[in-house]
């Protein structure tokens, strides 16, 4: 055992995890696909420590206590189980972004303690069952093990439940231009979220649709045709949130400035500019659109929606060692 420090980075779904088949192992009721982005990076450091007598946990800086240490806790169990170990663990975590405001935060931070913690632990795993063990943290930690373009099998058991890469991250040059509208903490996690998804009655509507969107978008990608993956995309975007508004109790992630966006993007592709939108659990736009039309979204964005702040992704890499210690 020894000290070890992993990055991960943030997705972005283009078809989206909503819902769980299996709340106890993550398991969703539809695969989804994603694109792995380069600047919503989260490093974490991970020690185990004979002297510790339970283990600890800092984010950015500030150690934590109550459930983002219980929930640090329950995921360095699994590994430790797989690893054969009993020894506690100190870590350290910083992202580049604000967490909790649907940006992915939790998916970067699982894959990165993922990562990390079998290494720290001496495990050896493979990378199909890495991304098993990182969805037990946050289902869509499970994707940001990989870099590029990748797919999250939905399947009925905790080994079938697995993400694959579909293309790397220079297949492919489509950039997410994120506008942050709001950088605050979300209400209602995506954790408890997946929960309600079962009480729309739109859900059944959305989850027979999902196969049909996924191969659009696995087309999309594969043949490097953004608008044909810009469609499907921005229609699960939708369908998702409808489920979400009609889930009981509703939730409503969007502010006037979400609103004012879609109607924004939806112009813009009728003056020329093929953009399209997703937008994951909370009030923030994804503009997806090729690398050379970025610079062009982006500044219409910062003029139109007032963003607190534009990051313009291209595809990242997948999950990886780092020599860099945050302690």
């Amino acid at each position: 055992m020894t000290k070890a420090t992993a990055e991960a980075r943030a997705n972005i779904a283009l078809i989206k995890y909503w819902g769980q088949s299996d709340p106890r192992l993550n398991l969703p009721l539809t695969s989804s696909i994603s694109m792995t982005v380069d600047k919503l990076v989260t490093r974490t450091t991970v020690e185990p420590d004979a002297s510790l007598k339970a283990d600890t946990l800092s984010i950015n800086g500030v150690a934590q206590a109550g459930a983002p240490l219980a929930r640090a806790q329950r995921h360095l169990d699994r590994l430790r189980q797989r690893a054969g170990s009993a020894a506690f663990c100190r870590v350290a975590s910083e992202n580049t972004f604000a967490a909790s405001a649907g940006l992915a935060s939790s998916a970067s931070a699982f894959a990165a303690l993922t990562v990390a913690g079998f290494a720290a632990l001496g495990a050896k795993v493979s990378e199909r069952e890495m991304t098993t063990f990182a969805r037990l943290g946050s289902g869509s930690a499970a994707r940001s093990i990989h870099g590029g373009f990748v797919e999250w099998r939905a399947g009925p058991t905790h080994e079938a439940s697995y993400a694959e890469p579909l293309a790397p991250a220079s297949h492919l040059d489509l950039h997410d231009v994120v506008v942050v509208l709001s950088e605050g903490e979300k209400k209602v996690g995506s954790s408890e979220g997946h929960g309600l998804a079962e009480t729309s009655p739109l859900n059944a509507g959305r989850v027979a649709r999902v196969p049909a969107l996924l191969a659009e978008v696995r087309e999309g990608i594969l043949h490097r045709d953004i608008k044909k993956l810009g469609r499907a995309a921005q229609e699960d975007a939708l369908l998702m949130h409808a489920v979400m508004m009609t889930s009981t109790p509703s939730l409503l992630y969007w502010t006037p400035g979400t609103v004012a966006g879609l109607h924004a993007v939806r112009r813009w592709r009728e003056e020329g500019l093929m953009v399209y939108a997703t937008i994951d659990a909370g009030p923030n736009l994804h503009l997806l659109c090729a690398g050379r039309d970025a610079p062009e979204a982006a500044r219409r964005a910062r003029e139109e929606l007032a963003p607190a702040a534009l990051l313009d992704n291209a595809p990242g890499e997948g999950a990886r060692l780092v020599a860099a210690h945050l302690f």
